[in-house]
């Protein structure tokens, strides 16, 4: 295969998201005698350094402890003072890397003169940022992207900056090795250490999004290209209060492409339903929380137009059409208990419901479609069961910040799969018809310990993970079917993987350092069945050390330099590895590899980031190079036309880039966010041999392409509660393996009123307002070439009402 350059044009996106530039940082610390002896009711005022403003006061507890919180990074004074004692003012500065600072102790010394007048202490609240810009971390508010409301999670996060998403994956700096939590913890609903289930999650039931590009050690080591955390909602005001939501919405409103002859109807006018209710009741020492989402959406998921050359000269012209229908039910319930002012404990569980049926066609047509040489039409049933239950304990010592957690996770994970693929030639008609059956279960175990200092903190944890997948494939083969005869089956994935890691997180004026190790041991088995024509039982382990390092400069409060560099790992997925053949099309085949092994990844950053009074400038270079990358490989095996599509570990590749976000606020009605990323992707010449169903070899010339993207988000902010957000995407050609995708564009829009004193809120959005984004592929494999344009469903209206009780 020849090396493909793509060149990137200019592009544009505009995303109502803006991270705020500072965090909020809870002060603590103890006021004692000369002789360490505690001073309670000792009062404390906070005070800018530069002018003395007051920002907050507070006073001393019973053992001389205080505790400021929505303190915003900047120098202090900090004044302490008690009756007796003479008054002591004292310099802090508080940083943004860290919630939690505990300062030195400070002593008072007794006074000669005992006459002192009290001061009154006036204590105000400081409100906490809902978004910002932290040391690993981007964080975003989904309530405020109003051009997706009420839509999947997945669409969510496509107007995020540095976010794209291809094939419904979700792609960080063009890198799909991403892992995805829910409240920071990998599960079931969207995969451990992979992303799935994305796009039928609804974003009713979230509450933030963050992005962290360079993760620390106190996270598993896979995702070579980031972390997305995503943040469940959940109130905690006192009393009972909530919010009750309903959005309704159609999309596939015209035809785009008619259907070839011959096959039924295209979806059109598709129906989105989405309601949501959240409830919380809150009384002295106990938290009750409720949140429940049902997601109903029919799509035409894909209908993608087909032409296949091969290199005898015969062309094939298709169409695969995907009509979906889809309902994902979740709900999650907990208790919060505080059983004294230093310990809580938190029971929740979560159970999620995935229903699925896919009904498609796809008929195949000679060069020139006269002649139908082939009709192929499917039935997909899928019920996906989620059952997730959490135990999660937390002791906070004296000083604020101080915490030792320790929490118990249990997944339950069930996927129910019938597929019935009905085959009709010239002369015979046929139906292969599958059953799988696979019950995961994931037994997550963790010990967190976090320790403020004077400069920074340190985090110290361990964490076990044991977890099986039994799988039962059935298969039933119909007349003239391409499968062998021995397609079906039982395998069980196992996988045990302790960790322990350390993290230490120093800050002052000038520095900010972090530096991290976490040891991994992983232990993967991957049992088939003896008899398995191809596959034989497999597995592999190994202890590997998972270090990161972050260092910044700041020249002065506006210029900040930092440098980032850490390793991590790709671990193959279960269903990578699994040995049943699946169809992707009639002409496609998708089968997993046991022998496949993980890819490691280290990755280097220089970032700078320029700060004023309305906006700031990140910018950051970035480099990331992997050995045994995991990519998938199509060809074909000889004497048949069929494309079989296997992972596979294909050497080192590369990726570089840069990418820039400016966020700015040009006045009080209106504000914009542009995020721009340029990268190159590579991948060595490489040659691997693929078993299945036969043994045959493929080989590949270096591949490179240069792509990017570059969003801009524009929101007003009216008078009354009127916002506005409009948001445009473009995404430059880019490789894919084997071949390339083109350049795609979309506009996003949505509007949004406060009503009814501010309790209630209606709203009005539109995705892929013109209706352009077609997803148009080119790829060259051995023996064979196609082209395909993809018309799937990509502008969807919505209307929508919530309200908060």
């Amino acid at each position: 295969m020849t090396s493909t350059k793509l060149l990137l044009f200019p592009s544009i996106v505009i995303s109502s998201m803006a991270s705020a530039q500072t965090t909020s940082v809870t002060v603590s610390g103890r006021i004692t005698n000369k002789d360490k002896a505690a001073l309670p009711y000792a009062g404390i005022i906070l005070k800018k350094e530069k002018d003395s403003t007051f920002i907050t006061g507070t006073i001393t507890n019973e053992n001389g402890r205080f505790s400021m919180t929505g303190i915003k990074p900047d120098h202090y004074l900090i004044e302490a003072s008690v009756t007796g004692y003479n008054t002591k003012l004292q310099p802090i500065f508080v940083g943004s890397l860290s919630e939690f600072l505990e300062i030195p102790g400070i002593e008072l010394g007794p006074k000669k003169d005992t006459e002192t007048k009290i001061e009154e202490v006036t204590i105000t609240a400081s409100k906490k940022s809902e978004i910002g810009n932290q040391l690993d971390r981007k964080i975003y508010s989904v309530a405020d992207n109003i051009s997706q409301s009420g839509g999947s999670v997945l669409q969510s996060m496509q107007n995020l900056p540095g976010i794209t998403i291809q094939d419904g994956k979700v792609q960080l700096r063009g890198n799909d090795k991403v892992t995805v939590l829910i409240d920071g913890r990998q599960t079931a609903m969207t995969g451990f250490g992979s992303q799935t289930g994305l796009d039928n999650i609804p974003s009713s039931s979230i509450d933030k999004i963050e992005i962290i590009n360079n993760p620390s050690s106190k996270y598993d080591a896979n995702g070579n290209a980031g972390i997305i955390n995503i943040i469940m909602k959940k109130n905690k005001k006192n009393g009972w209060n909530g919010k009750a939501g309903f959005t309704a919405g159609l999309g596939s409103l015209w035809v785009r492409k008619e259907n070839l002859p011959t096959i039924r109807p295209q979806y059109t006018m598709t129906p989105k339903i989405n309601p949501s209710l959240s409830l919380n009741y809150r009384k002295d020492k106990v938290n009750i929380f409720l949140q429940a989402d049902n997601l109903y959406t029919q799509t035409l998921n894909k209908n993608e137009f087909v032409t296949r050359t091969y290199d005898d000269g015969t062309v094939i012209n298709s169409q695969l059409k995907r009509n979906r229908n889809t309902n994902f039910f979740t709900t999650k319930a907990g208790i919060d208990w505080n059983i004294d002012d230093q310990n809580t404990l938190t029971i929740s569980g979560m159970y999620g419901s995935e229903k699925i049926i896919d009904r498609g066609d796809q008929p195949f047509f000679n060069g020139d479609f006269s002649q139908r040489l082939r009709l192929w039409q499917f039935l997909e049933d899928e019920l996906k069961t989620t059952v997730m239950g959490t135990a999660s304990y937390q002791h906070k010592f004296k000083e604020a910040g101080h915490l030792l957690n320790i929490g118990f996770n249990y997944t339950f994970h069930r996927e129910d799969e019938k597929y019935f693929y009905d085959n009709y030639l010239p002369a015979t008609t046929g139906t292969d018809a599958f059953k799988l059956l696979s019950d995961e279960q994931v037994y997550d175990f963790n010990i967190d310990y976090i320790k403020p200092l004077k400069y920074g903190r340190i985090e110290t944890g361990i964490k076990l993970r044991n977890r099986s997948i039994p799988t039962n494939m059935q298969f039933f083969p119909g007349s003239s079917s391409v499968l062998d005869a021995s397609a079906g089956g039982k395998a069980d994935y196992k996988e045990f993987i302790p960790a322990v890691y350390g993290n230490y997180v120093f800050e002052n004026e000038k520095w900010e350092a972090e530096l991290g190790l976490r040891l991994e041991y992983v232990k993967i088995q991957y049992d088939v069945n003896p008899n398995h024509p191809t596959y034989k039982s497999d597995g592999y382990n190994y202890t590997q050390p998972f270090p990161n390092f972050r260092l910044g400069y700041k020249l002065n409060d506006r210029h900040k330099f930092s440098v980032f560099y850490n390793r991590r790992v790709d671990r193959p997925n279960e269903v990578d590895i699994r040995i049943f053949p699946k169809y992707d099309d009639a002409g496609i085949i998708k089968v997993g590899n046991p022998a496949l092994r993980p890819q490691f990844t280290n990755s280097v950053e220089l970032g700078y980031k320029y700060n004023w009074g309305s906006g700031y400038l990140y910018s950051a270079l970035y480099h990331r190079f992997a050995n045994g990358t995991i990519t998938r490989i199509s060809s074909i095996v000889p004497n048949s036309t069929l494309i079989y599509a296997i992972f596979q570990n294909t050497g080192k590749s590369y990726n570089t880039g840069m990418e820039a976000i400016w966020n700015q606020k040009i006045s009080d009605v209106y504000s914009f966010n542009i995020n721009g990323n340029l990268y190159r992707n590579q991948i060595n010449a490489f040659s691997v041999l693929n078993l299945y169903p036969e043994p045959n070899t493929f080989s590949a010339d270096k591949q490179s392409a240069i792509s990017g993207n570059l969003k801009m988000n524009n929101i007003f902010h009216f008078s009354k509660g009127l916002d506005l957000q409009f948001t445009a995407v473009y995404l430059a050609p880019d490789v894919i393996p084997q071949g390339r995708i083109q350049s795609r564009f979309s506009i996003d829009v949505g509007v949004k009123k406060a009503i009814q004193k501010g309790k209630g809120e209606v709203f009005l959005n539109a995705s892929d307002l013109l209706n352009t984004m077609v997803i148009k592929k080119k790829i060259q494999g051995v023996g064979f070439a196609y082209t395909s344009n993809d018309y799937y469903e990509t502008q969807v209206v919505r209307l929508g009402y919530s309200y908060k009780f």
